[in-house]
């Protein structure tokens, strides 16, 4: 799922970014209305693929797509799925088993990626598609973007959401908060309706799950409970058709493809397809001629099979109720029971599946939701929430929860929970402990976050000492322990004698994966790669849409009495062409045919001046 934008006023602009494992999309709050912003080449939706061409020149969105086939090796897609993860050598051979680009571990267990030749952090790839965001967003606004809201599936962790945040500092962005999917998408559904009640938001978007329960009321947007699974998504439904093709190819042919990088990458084309075909189809027919070409007599083999809803079932079925057994989870963890629920608003590209579909209506008793669009919803609720920001709006408040509790290390190596997950923010709570051992100089505290037992099992987000403790037996001093989280989801912890006042605290600064000395040099390489905005295109860019407004406005009135003059229906052919080219141009962002667009407008309007002063009795001819 995508990227939202929104004037923040004359000298700065705050753009939403909702960057999806799939696809990316820009989106505005215009006049009032959120909006989705097309690229520069028009298209609504923008790939998150990277790749490195054969001339090492870096290639970003459909361009990127497009030469994935026969340079697979040098095209990254799905990087969200691998972003602010720390992974064992098991970890990321699991983790990579479809992906023709290498894995590969950095120094602290961090992911890295092999693109042209180096070894690359994965907030580097996501950097990569926000600039290219954001150049379109600066094109279309005719002026520099600086800050940004970016939105992240809920149940991210500390450490996957500052990875995300050093994306956009190496995109050259300011990033003024982080907000998640499934919240952002009910604040585009509630957005102009006087919706009140629970909602559901159930989003399956290309590479993770989420699910959220909140409650509408008169601009109050308040998650009751939230939960999903950051590795399950399209990729894995895509995963078991490959795996499904795979298997038929060898039981037909004896030869195994799972190596050959040029043909898996087929494989995931033609498997993409087919799973698209299907939501509107009965069946779909997968046609790959010479995949693959026998080393021996050097035979070239065909794939033809055809994929039948009911097979494609039977290869999900047990993904599709992996959502659903969140889903309900998350409900009783709420209180809440189905019936309960009065809107299913459906996200992400994966819910288009009928058995998704089908299965969501199951367990809700009712029809999901058909006023939002699955692609963006996202985005237009990052666009409402970086105009509310950049403008200082009170009438819409948001209420949001922690994904994951929040706890530290105790004796015996467990986790003690503190903050439960699915507390509303900001929060406040505190825990009183006691020493373990006689004449305990100190205690060492290890933050933690997660809902395992096993405190190793969990995210450690930092540790701190409090030292100085009264020397005596175990169990007589106590120690209170205080976490504190803000709206923005900054926490802080402290540590307490309660005995003396005595007092250690630390912000939490989760790492994304890069240290600073890294993130500050890989800024300065990519704020090389900026382009400027040239100040004369970001004039014409800025005066195309008030001409092009002028002469929509104009052409309906003065119709008829432009049909009267002797101008005729060519004149009136002219201006409709005239304002048929500015919305081309508006569009695509062309300066060129901008520059045309506005001389053929400019044209338009004098025509449409002297039709006035005609009917107006006051024209005179030179």
């Amino acid at each position: 799922m995508a990227l939202a934008l929104s004037i923040m006023n004359a000298e700065t602009t705050t753009i939403g970014i909702d960057l999806g494992t799939t696809n990316s999309v820009v989106a505005t709050v215009h006049h009032g209305v959120p909006t989705i912003i097309p690229s520069r080449t028009g298209a609504r939706l923008t790939p998150s693929v990277v790749a490195v061409a054969a001339n090492g020149k870096k290639l970003v969105g459909s361009i990127a797509r497009r030469q994935g086939i026969i340079n697979p090796e040098q095209t990254i897609y799905s990087a969200k799925r691998l972003i602010g993860r720390r992974f064992s050598s098991k970890e990321v051979t699991e983790a990579s088993r479809h992906l023709p680009y290498r894995v590969e571990c950095g120094l602290h267990d961090d992911v890295r990626l092999r693109l042209g030749g180096s070894s690359v952090a994965v907030p580097e790839i996501s950097a990569m598609i926000l600039q290219e965001l954001r150049l379109d967003a600066e094109a279309w606004l005719g002026r520099p973007v600086e800050r940004a809201v970016i939105t992240v599936p809920a149940y991210f962790n500390d450490a996957q959401r500052q990875a995300t945040k050093d994306a956009g500092v190496i995109a050259g962005l300011e990033v003024m908060r982080i907000i998640n999917e499934p919240t952002a998408a009910a604040l585009a559904f509630g957005h102009g309706r006087a919706h009140s009640g629970k909602i559901a938001v159930f989003d399956l978007g290309g590479g993770t799950f989420d699910i959220s329960v909140l409650q509408l009321k008169r601009g109050v947007y308040e998650v009751l409970a939230t939960s999903g699974d950051t590795f399950l998504g399209g990729e894995d439904f895509d995963n078991r058709l490959i795996e499904w093709l795979l298997q038929g190819f060898e039981a037909d042919y004896g030869a195994d493809l799972r190596k050959e990088k040029m043909a898996m990458q087929r494989l995931r084309d033609g498997a993409e397809k087919a799973k698209h075909e299907l939501s509107s189809a009965r069946e779909a027919r997968i046609e790959l001629p010479f995949l693959y070409t026998l080393p021996t007599g050097g035979a070239a083999l065909h794939l033809q099979r055809t994929l039948t809803r009911e097979t494609f079932r039977e290869l999900t079925q047990d993904l599709v109720e992996r959502t659903i057994r969140t889903t309900a989870a998350v409900l009783a963890e709420a209180k809440i029971s189905p019936k309960e629920i009065g809107e299913v608003v459906l996200v992400g590209g994966q819910t288009r599946s009928p058995s998704v579909q089908e299965a969501v209506k199951r367990f809700f008793g009712r029809e999901p939701s058909k006023a939002v669009h699955l692609d963006e919803v996202v985005a237009l609720g990052a666009a409402i929430q970086a105009d509310a920001l950049a403008s200082n709006k009170a009438d819409t408040l948001l209420l949001d929860v922690t994904a994951q509790s929040l706890g530290i290390k105790v004796a015996g190596g467990f986790s003690n929970v503190i903050i439960p997950r699915n507390t509303t923010i900001p929060t406040s709570a505190s825990h009183r402990f006691t020493t373990v051992r006689d004449n305990q100089p100190g205690a060492r505290i290890l933050v933690l976050q997660g809902d395992e037992k096993e405190a190793s099992k969990n995210e450690l987000l930092g540790d701190f000492q409090l030292m100085g403790l009264r020397r005596a037996p175990r169990g007589e001093v106590e120690i209170e322990v205080r976490f504190d989280i803000s709206a923005d989801g900054i926490v802080w912890v402290s540590a307490q004698d309660v005995e003396t006042g005595q007092e250690q605290s630390i912000q939490v600064e989760p790492s994304g994966g890069m240290t600073r000395e890294e993130l500050e040099v890989v800024s300065a390489q990519h704020r090389d790669d900026l382009r400027p905005v040239d100040p004369a295109a970001a004039e014409q860019r800025a005066r195309l849409p008030k001409l092009l407004e002028e002469a929509e406005r104009l052409l309906p009135a003065l119709r008829p009495t432009l049909l009267e003059t002797t101008f005729g229906a060519d004149a009136l052919a002219k201006a409709e062409r005239a304002i048929a080219h500015g919305r081309e141009a508006a569009r695509a962002a062309d300066q060129v045919a901008t520059t045309s667009s506005i001389h053929e407008l400019e044209r338009t309007l004098e025509l449409f001046k002297v039709v006035q002063q005609r009917a107006a009795g006051t024209w005179r001819a030179g």
